[in-house]
């Protein structure tokens, strides 16, 4: 008698788990097509007059750069850099002149009030739009109050993006934490 106690419940739980897994196996590719479709949409955002992108697989010496997303105007460059509180993930749109077209601050978690200003601040964001290749906070960029090592992290994954496209150099101390 004891063990038919246990027979159903076991049943009802090796049911359950085959209905879970034919679901997640049913709506993984579902899942991975909606992600790839929202990452094409920010892609295209991010790159005016961009109608598509492929992922090129980055080889450079670079540590910044985490991703390269190539259009047929462009590039959408991922950066990731170190913060104060821990490292920035970017996603820069660059034209094939080195001209940043947009940024967006992916994840962060800077200070609330002080570098967290790095998301949403377009005056602080707005510095970079158009304005030239490589940006140094205190010379082409002027910090986030309170905030300098966010804004120079943020100068520096912006510098990188462009030197990707351009093929620059950016070993200078113009992208150099002291600099």
């Amino acid at each position: 008698m004891k063990q038919n106690q246990w027979l159903a419940p076991v049943a009802a739980l090796l049911l359950a788990a085959a209905v879970l897994l034919l679901g997640a196996t049913v709506l993984a590719p579902i899942a991975r097509e909606n992600k790839e479709q929202e990452l094409q949409s920010i892609l295209s955002t991010l790159l005016p007059g961009a109608e598509s992108f492929t992922q090129e697989e980055y080889t450079g010496e670079d540590e910044i750069i985490s991703a390269v997303y190539k259009a047929e105007n462009g590039y959408v460059i991922e950066t990731v850099t170190a913060g104060y509180a821990g490292d920035i993930t970017m996603l820069v749109g660059v034209y094939s002149d080195g001209s940043i077209a947009s940024l967006v601050v992916r994840d962060m978690q800077e200070t609330y009030g002080l570098g967290m200003g790095a998301l949403s601040n377009v005056d602080f964001l707005s510095q970079f739009l158009w304005n030239g290749t490589s940006f140094t906070v205190g010379e082409n960029v002027d910090a986030l109050a309170g905030a300098t090592v966010t804004s120079k992290a943020v100068a520096k994954a912006v510098t990188a993006a462009s030197s990707f496209v351009t093929g620059a150099d950016i070993s200078s101390g113009a992208t150099e934490w002291g600099g």
